[in-house]
């Protein structure tokens, strides 16, 4: 098998992220994908000791169960630079000493995108290397107008294939799998509209409160850091028109029609929108402060930590059902999935005893599952009915979704990357509502940490 060499340059490699997702997601793809031949190099404007930096590659490399092969010749060839990824000159130098005939780099921008715009600005007095491709954490941005400048600039370095903006969730192996339920199930595919649905339901609780991420969750919130990125793509990727074929053009395309498409509710920014914030309570046996007594946390900042958003996908397939986006944080269930609610069959035949439910379909995302509820006669009075429900457990992709974005990003292949007018589409669909709460018009509840969100909502 021919071996595949690139350069990959985490830019913030001392971050929370480079630890926890990124080198095990390269862990686990390496240990799937022996073809990878990937020379790691990290750069921070931390101070860090060659030994201390290939310490942590190994831990990483381990968490994601890599081979141990695969993982000393990775430990054994990285390196660490301590660097301003904001100063030109730094960064023109280093970009220089990275070159290798043959080898590709990818530029991995782990920081806050504020930091990102300033590096990349940094790039546009150097010479850049022949391929260079450049990867960008979500937010893209922090509205709409940050947006469309941050595309013109990256875009001024190098051409649109050659950036990846990362939203993992397109990673998850339960969200690929939403294009082979949709399209590879005859049962589904007829009924997946409007006279069929009554509404769609994305949800990402989770029972994590802040856990001392306020440097970053306390300027985004929920709607930032959930809904603008990566459930606004799900929803698409449950919407979006049949493909002829899986490739980044066609996949792409059909994703930012559907977003092009989507309006909220009744373009009511108030109406359609509802935020909330964790006070004081008990998860799992851990007592949780409120949100404001977090270290770190500006009250001034009035930070959601609960959002939620319904919008309308306006096409002949979809207007009129709701799809309602929703994530949190320090919430009791921690359910992550989809729900897709049926409509009731239009006549039921009479002499049965109590009325049909609707069908519900729901995909779980963490756990991976799948779950069809129909209606059948009762097992203890044929006149009855009664739900029952077809269950069964995904299999895990043995990848982790950095891994399989990560795999793409060194394949060159923007298949599951955000393209610039997916971004600025999220943002335009969402802007109004972040205005609207700028402005204090929809009013901040709270919930109790451990509960499932504020009482009057579950009403």
């Amino acid at each position: 098998m021919e071996r595949s060499l690139s350069t990959l340059v985490i830019l913030g490699a001392s971050g929370d992220l480079t630890h926890r997702l990124l080198l095990p997601g390269l862990g686990t793809l390496l240990r799937h994908h022996p073809s990878r031949d990937v020379k790691l190099v990290g750069a921070s404007a931390d101070e860090l000791s060659q030994d201390a930096w290939a310490q942590r590659v190994r831990e990483g490399l381990s968490d994601g169960d890599c081979h141990r092969d695969r993982l000393e010749q990775v430990v054994n060839t990285t390196q660490y630079r301590q660097l301003d990824v904001t100063a030109p000159d730094q960064l023109c130098d280093f970009l220089h000493e990275l070159r290798e005939p043959g080898r590709p780099i990818v530029l991995y921008f782990a920081l806050p995108p504020a930091v990102s715009m300033k590096a990349c600005r940094a790039l546009q007095g150097c010479e850049l290397p022949e391929g260079l491709r450049l990867a960008i954490e979500k937010p893209f941005g922090s509205d709409w107008d940050t947006a469309h400048e941050f595309n013109q600039l990256l875009t001024s370095l190098v051409p649109e294939k050659q950036v990846f903006r990362v939203d993992h969730y397109l990673g998850k192996a339960t969200v690929l799998n939403l294009i082979g339920l949709r399209f590879g199930n005859r049962i589904l595919e007829p009924i997946w509209n409007v006279a069929n649905i009554e509404r769609v339901e994305i949800i990402a609780d989770e029972t994590l409160a802040l856990e001392g991420r306020a440097g970053y969750y306390d300027h985004a919130g929920a709607l930032k850091d959930m809904l603008q990125s990566h459930l606004l793509l799900v929803m698409a990727l449950i919407a979006m028109e049949e493909p002829a074929r899986i490739d980044e053009l066609e996949l792409r395309d059909l994703l930012v029609h559907t977003l092009r498409a989507t309006v909220l509710w009744g373009e009511d920014p108030v109406k359609a929108s509802r935020r909330a914030r964790y006070t004081a309570g008990t998860i799992n046996g851990k007592e949780i402060p409120d949100y404001v007594d977090e270290p770190g946390v500006e009250p001034s900042r009035n930070t959601e930590t609960l959002a939620e958003v319904t919008v309308e996908v306006r096409n002949a397939r979809w207007t009129g059902v709701p799809f309602r986006l929703r994530s949190g944080k320090a919430l009791g269930d921690g359910f992550r999935g989809i729900i897709i609610k049926f409509r009731p069959v239009l006549h039921p035949p009479t002499g049965f005893r109590n009325a049909p439910e609707p069908n519900v379909l729901a995909i779980g995302l963490t756990p991976e599952t799948l779950s069809l509820t129909m209606v059948t006669n009762a097992e203890g009075d044929r006149w009855d009915l009664e739900n029952t429900t077809l269950y069964s457990e995904l299999g895990e992709s043995p990848i982790r979704p950095y891994g399989e974005i990560l795999d793409l990003i060194l394949a060159g292949d923007p298949l599951l990357s955000v393209r610039g007018d997916m971004a600025e589409e999220c943002w335009r669909i969402l802007g109004p509502v972040l205005d609207a709460w700028a402005d204090n018009k929809v009013p901040m509840d709270e919930y109790n940490a451990g509960s499932t969100g504020p009482s009057t909502w579950n009403a």
